[in-house]
């Protein structure tokens, strides 16, 4: 199992680093990075500076251009900058060539997503679903990473498989992974009986991109304690809690969140948490209204859902953090009767994009939440009423 006793004792400074190339725009990069420093935060590290740079493809070597390498050589010499982080993932030899070029450690998104799973594991199930993803990342690395996996000491990317020499050899890499597919797969048949023996309930189930609100709408729902906090991937572990709307009852579920670019290793790793997406009922998608680009976040779930065979399911769109949204949107000195028109305007185009199946709330401030519950409930009676038509105490 991992380990814990390379945790972050103190904050590490670091420097990101993204790509323009055929595939990703300027833009787009600019956003991607924001994300990263958010991910960067979340493990621990204080983004200092952001590099970009426009190739027609990465450098097989070194990702980055030499030019750009050595600038930011420059840039981190006399500074107490121990950590980069590339937005896309690199090969062992790249990430090898990188260190000797610049003299810090080197990282990748799919890394520092992996050290965040890391840290956030608390049960038997998510700790050995983390360490399967960490060797299934660095199985095609050995060829080349052979002093990276001897990183030694504290900080992000350092905890887990790369620490010991032993794990260095292929062979025990390879049995450690089979080793680790069995035992998932013994949780995995517990975990399948577990939810069988859920009986004739209704499933929902929360989904949506990280950091959207889910668990706070999860305990406001279910007046339950579910941990919830304002980091990337809170939620690593399903949590499942019956709760009653008037005399109906339903099985209510919090899951994992979604995010750009996550690694593939660790959604076949996390196949058990999120086969209570698949096998619910209806899905509640969730998604931070406020947040510049979410729409483009709601594509991403859609897309991770669609990839996941759980995209043909009746889905409820919550537009969460409408607080925000107006703080973000309007000037203190717009008239009410614009805002107004403003909201509305936008409340009907998504219902008429959705067919009316969304709803717009701030669970940070309660708000509408009387609309969402009588959303819900409406959804979980009509699928009683089709699936269990003689439970008539339910509808």
């Amino acid at each position: 199992m991992l380990e814990n006793k390379n945790i972050i004792q103190k904050e590490e400074k670091a420097v990101l680093a993204g790509l323009v190339y055929k595939t990703q725009t300027e833009e787009q990069v600019k956003e991607y990075l924001e994300e990263l420093a958010f991910l960067a935060e979340t493990a621990g590290a204080t983004a200092v500076k952001r590099y970009i740079q426009k190739l027609p493809h990465p450098d097989s070597k070194t990702f980055l251009g030499k030019g750009k390498l050595e600038e930011i050589k420059t840039f981190i010499t006399g500074r107490d900058i121990n950590l980069i982080i590339f937005d896309d993932e690199l090969t062992g030899s790249q990430i090898s060539n990188i260190q000797d070029a610049i003299g810090i450690k080197v990282i990748d998104r799919s890394d520092l997503i992996l050290d965040i799973f890391a840290r956030r594991a608390k049960t038997a199930q998510a700790k050995i679903q983390v360490e399967l993803a960490q060797y299934q990342y660095l199985m095609p690395r050995l060829k080349g990473m052979w002093k990276h996996l001897e990183r030694l000491g504290g900080g992000i990317g350092t905890r887990g498989p790369g620490e010991t020499e032993i794990e260095t050899d292929r062979r025990i890499v390879k049995e450690k992974i089979a080793l680790l597919r069995r035992r998932l797969a013994e949780i995995d048949k517990q975990s399948f009986i577990q939810r069988k023996d859920r009986g004739e309930f209704i499933r929902v189930s929360l989904v949506g991109y990280t950091n959207v609100g889910k668990s706070t709408i999860m305990n406001l729902l279910s007046k339950s304690d579910v941990f919830a906090e304002n980091k990337l991937f809170a939620t690593l572990e399903t949590t499942t809690r019956k709760v009653v709307f008037e005399t109906t009852p339903f099985l209510l579920s919090d899951t994992v969140g979604f995010i750009r670019k996550l690694p593939h290793h660790l959604v076949e790793s996390f196949k058990s948490t999120l086969d209570e997406v698949r096998e619910a009922d209806i899905l509640l998608h969730v998604v931070d209204i406020s947040h510049p680009q979410y729409e483009d976040q709601i594509n991403v779930v859609n897309s991770t859902l669609q990839e996941m065979g759980a995209y043909d399911k009746p889905v409820i769109t919550i537009f969460n953090k409408m607080d925000l949204y107006e703080k973000n949107t309007f000037d203190p000195w717009l008239e009410e009767e614009v805002k107004g028109e403003i909201l509305k305007e936008l409340k009907e185009s998504w219902q008429n994009t959705l067919q009316g199946n969304c709803v717009f709330i701030s669970a940070l401030e309660r708000r509408n939440l009387d609309e969402l519950r009588a959303t819900i409930l409406n959804k979980v009676k009509d699928l009683y009423l089709i699936r269990y038509p003689y439970k008539t105490n339910y509808f």
